[in-house]
């Protein structure tokens, strides 16, 4: 391999690697390698104006392709500013490759300005943070960096690019990363060792999260519900891991209380965790999770997630498709017809529950007469919508009014915030789009979320990113609302007046001049009747657009 400076191999080694865009906000000590993009067209640098919007960019844009993103912040102060979103991104297992910038090998011991030990930082927000020190090591690093990122448990890796590293000389190979095959299965004495865990039980629990979209076993989960008769509770599940019109689908657990999931995991006679661990809340319970005496069977590809905080009487690492799908073979030569009728009567029961839920939803959001809430946007929408549309969602508390009508069934077509840090919607929308430019994509944040990362609609107007976005517009942070409530409930404190530091309304801020000050389209929506045109607009418009949807604040 002929000799040449290792910032150029390294563009070299994401050319083979099919790398199309580097998300990124430049800074001096990464200007070497930037200014090399010249010679490699088929790599586009994206433009954000804040750390954290790069990376909900390459977040949303991993989510949507699978595939590992690309992107760039700067030394110590850009990837400070990148933090949250790489926690968001850790939580949410994107496959994301950070390289960040930094003066050199030669400057360790001067405690020069902006030094950092910026391993030290992105360590508790990564799978992985290196540092490159040789020259003839760039690409292995690169490669391996790859390959830890699009591994399960997928995650965020990032690489240090001293820039004495990236000018040295290397005649380093460029070769494709190799990436891994985890589709293991166990043994059929084990898959009928789960199912006669499991098979005796009259309140048949399975609790999924996003491990099942990554597998892609969907299907499978589907059957197994059917065939044991399982409520499907989810945990940290924000891709459709199954469609929310399946019968057997019941809500997520509690995200912010471990005392709300326990009303349903505890009251389980045998249960299945596959695709997440036990349980992803903030202040999850510490005891009683579990029913005495209910077996517990974890399936996962993640080793760390098994047991990790309850014992289980049989844990499997092991892919969830092939896995589910023997699983609900050995459970269906065990269960007697006794046990196979009452399956199926649970699952009609609720079945009739959400055809109910759902005609009781339309009935009440169709009409304009009243106030202008999330579900009667969303009922709107849903009528105008077409059935391939891509949706972000960080509405938060506006979600279930816009879900409803517009609910999560097909796999690709819906991914939701997580990891408890705001500002993922706009940006992760953009992301989206990036990836599937022929598709129409809506992103969905609130007033609150949205001020983290509005920036971000100057690169949708700067590439021409034709993506939409609504802007919940309710006048302060209504989840601490409840949040707040159910700590008056634990504490035993009389309801009050809400804190202060919740509202958001004085200043009142205008989304719409915001908008239009960094290039795109908006209006603003304050009555029932100005949602359907708005909604018009917004998807016949050829560049991004924005709706400031003011929803109803009494409640």
């Amino acid at each position: 391999m002929v000799s040449r400076p290792a910032r150029v191999a390294m563009l070299e080694q994401f050319k083979a690697d099919g790398i199309r865009y580097m998300f990124g906000n430049p800074g001096t000590v990464e200007q070497g390698f930037l200014d090399e993009l010249r010679g490699f067209p088929e790599l586009e640098y994206v433009l954000a104006l804040q750390e954290a919007a790069v990376v909900g960019l390459a977040d949303g844009y991993a989510r949507a392709t699978r595939r590992p993103a690309l992107l760039q912040l700067h030394s110590g102060v850009g990837l400070g500013n990148g933090i949250g979103m790489l926690y968001q991104a850790m939580r949410g297992h994107a496959p994301l490759v950070v390289l960040v910038g930094e003066a050199g090998l030669a400057y360790d011991s001067m405690e020069a300005q902006m030094a950092a030990d910026l391993v030290g930082m992105a360590g508790p927000v990564t799978k992985w943070a290196t540092r490159v020190v040789d020259p003839d090591s760039t690409l292995r690093v690169l490669r391996r960096a790859f390959k830890v990122a699009a591994t399960p448990p997928y995650g965020p890796v990032m690489v240090v690019l001293p820039a004495d590293v990236l000018d040295s000389p290397t005649s380093e190979p460029v070769v494709p990363t190799s990436y891994l095959r985890t589709a293991t299965v166990p043994e059929q004495g084990t898959q009928a060792e789960a199912a006669a865990l499991l098979a005796g039980a009259e309140r048949p629990l399975i609790i999924a999260g996003d491990g099942i979209h990554f597998a892609g076993a969907q299907r499978e989960l589907a059957r197994l519900a059917e065939v044991w008769g399982a409520e499907v509770w989810g945990a940290d599940w924000a891709e459709v891991n199954l469609p929310v019109d399946h019968p057997a689908y019941r809500g997520q657990l509690g995200h912010m209380f471990g005392s709300v999931s326990s009303r349903v995991t505890s009251a389980a006679d045998a249960v299945l965790i596959t695709g997440t661990y036990a349980l992803p809340e903030v202040f999850p319970a510490l005891e009683g999770v579990f029913a005495e005496g209910a077996p517990v069977v974890h399936v996962d590809l993640d080793s760390g997630a098994i047991a990790k905080n309850f014992p289980v009487d049989l844990g499997l690492v092991a892919d969830p498709r092939p896995t589910l799908a023997g699983l609900a073979d050995a459970l269906e030569h065990r269960l007697s017809q006794e046990q196979r009728q009452a399956a199926r009567r649970r699952l009609q029961g609720w079945a009739e529950e959400k055809s109910a839920a759902l005609a009781e939803a339309v009935e009440r959001d169709s009409g304009a007469d009243g106030p202008l809430t999330a579900g009667f946007f969303g009922h709107q929408l849903s009528l105008q919508l077409p059935p391939d549309a891509i949706l972000f969602d960080e509405a938060l508390t506006c979600s279930p009014g816009i879900f409803q009508h517009n609910p999560p069934n097909v796999p690709g077509n819906w991914f939701q915030t997580r990891g408890g840090s705001l500002g993922v919607g706009i940006p992760g929308a953009i992301g989206a789009k990036l990836a599937h430019p022929e598709r129409t994509v809506v992103g969905f944040t609130g007033d609150g979320g949205s001020m983290y990362t509005f920036q971000a609609l100057w690169t949708a107007a700067r590439y021409e990113i034709a993506a939409k976005f609504v802007i919940c517009n309710n006048g302060r942070y209504r989840l601490l609302d409840h949040n707040i409530e159910q700590y008056w409930r634990t504490q035993g404190i009389e309801p009050h007046d809400f804190p202060g530091a919740f509202d958001l309304t004085r200043p009142e801020i205008d989304f719409v001049a915001l908008a239009e000050s960094l290039g795109v389209r908006a209006v603003r929506v304050e009555k029932p009747e100005q949602a359907a045109p708005a909604i018009t607009e917004a998807l016949a418009h050829p560049g991004p657009f924005l709706i400031d949807l003011v929803i109803d604040r009494t409640s």
